[in-house]
């Protein structure tokens, strides 16, 4: 909550200076409608992130009416209204966004995650993939990552798997990839791949609990009961807390 205080806090200061707390003045004329815009766009943000979807969906909508030709407004507004459950109004305002910004990776991104979340894979992947390949965008890895994800969701692996490989070459200490890959192999019986492949990413990249589980499980299934042991000690020394941690201590028998 110190987070949003400290925006409700700036946020107040700016609309003193300018007399805007609430609607733009039409005194104010277009300066005062973006500066308006820009404080309600702040404060939607931060109470999205908190959860107080009623109040983020109030400052979002005196948002989008002060500045209705920016695309971060319509973006953001179409994040709320698909936290709220309704679609047909968040594709409507990522359309939006797109449609002032077509080449914005990071709409394209969000709105690929909309789509593979209402079952719409292809469009997705595509609106993934037109992400990954903007060079404006950042993070390309990422992008290839969710399409990966969003057709292991349709049960489509085999188109899945070059998507974390491609990601793992553009980035290789890219966890989400290296993770979404082994579970993918382990699911189709290729354990020892998938134990080469955490393996190897391990000697190079921080571990994380959901590798080191994966690792465990990779040499369980091939039977490796020295490499198991090491995957299963890193797991409960590294990160003793962790779901996974407690998982694998109940499943051999053992204590943190």
């Amino acid at each position: 909550m110190n987070a949003l205080r400290a925006v409700v806090r700036a946020v107040a200061l700016l609309c003193a200076s300018a007399w805007l707390c609430g609607c733009a003045s039409t005194e104010g004329g277009e300066g005062s409608a973006a500066t308006a815009a820009a404080a309600n766009l702040q404060l939607g943000s931060a109470y999205l992130q908190q959860g107080n979807l009623p109040i983020a969906k109030d400052k979002l909508e005196r948002a989008v009416k002060q500045a209705p030709r920016d695309p971060a407004v319509h973006g953001l507004l179409a994040m709320l209204y698909q936290r709220l459950g309704d679609d047909k109004r968040a594709e409507s305002e990522y359309r939006a966004a797109l449609s002032l910004a077509p080449r914005d990776p990071e709409q394209l991104n969000n709105y690929a995650v909309f789509l593979c979340g209402v079952g719409r894979v292809d469009e997705g992947v595509n609106r993934f993939q037109q992400a990954a390949r903007n060079r404006l965008y950042s993070t390309p890895w990422a992008a290839d990552t969710n399409a990966g994800v969003c057709l292991r969701g349709a049960k489509r692996d085999a188109e899945a798997e070059p998507l974390f490989v491609h990601a793992l070459q553009v980035r290789a200490d890219y966890a989400e990839a290296a993770v979404q890959l082994a579970d993918l192999r382990l699911n189709h019986d290729r354990a020892a791949e998938g134990y080469r492949g955490i393996s190897d990413f391990l000697k190079a990249n921080p571990a994380n609990p959901e590798l080191l589980l994966l690792g465990w499980r990779a040499a369980r299934a091939q039977q490796d009961g020295v490499a198991a042991a090491q995957m299963a000690w890193r797991l409960q020394t590294d990160f003793p807390d962790s779901e996974q941690a407690h998982s694998v201590a109940a499943l051999i028998g053992t204590k943190k």
